[in-house]
């Protein structure tokens, strides 16, 4: 079946079936953006800095967002919440207490390797369909060549 479609006809397919992926993927991700404010992340709970839960109490405000532990408050554990995730996030709840708690992932690293990944990808991908196409003219220009000379000697 696929060996009877043209080359115009597999680069559409192709061309589709990417725009098909990158819609669902912006979909998806908007969906997980949707949901992780919601229900997610309320059943969680993370380790927090002297034990105040004051944040699963009262309103907070987001200081800082989730972000990676230095290696130092890594290695001295000089921030306890560093040790359980290696990633921190700082909230400021309503009586005026400034909490550390971990928290289980740093959004921007995942898009920042989701992209890495894709791009290398794609990359791999075109240097290989180039590497096919060159294949296939040297072979296809060797198979014209023995035609030729057989055409030429006569015998068949």
């Amino acid at each position: 079946m696929i060996e009877t479609c043209s080359k115009k006809c597999m680069l559409l397919g192709t061309v589709s079936l990417g725009i098909l992926t990158l819609v669902i993927l912006i979909l998806e991700s908007h969906l997980a953006e949707t949901l992780s404010g919601s229900s997610r992340m309320k059943n969680k709970t993370f380790p927090s800095e002297n034990n105040s839960t004051c944040w699963m109490h009262q309103p907070y405000k987001v200081i800082s967002e989730c972000h990676p532990c230095s290696d130092f408050e890594i290695r001295s554990k000089s921030i306890g919440v560093c040790i359980h995730t290696s990633f921190k996030e700082i909230l400021k709840c309503e009586n005026g207490e400034t909490v550390t708690r971990s928290c289980d992932r740093v959004a921007y690293l995942e898009e920042r390797a989701f992209w890495k990944f894709t791009i290398w990808s794609f990359i791999l991908g075109t240097v290989s369909s180039i590497a096919v196409m060159l294949r296939m003219r040297v072979l296809n220009h060797r198979a014209k060549r023995r035609a030729r000379q057989v055409l030429a000697n006569g015998s068949l």
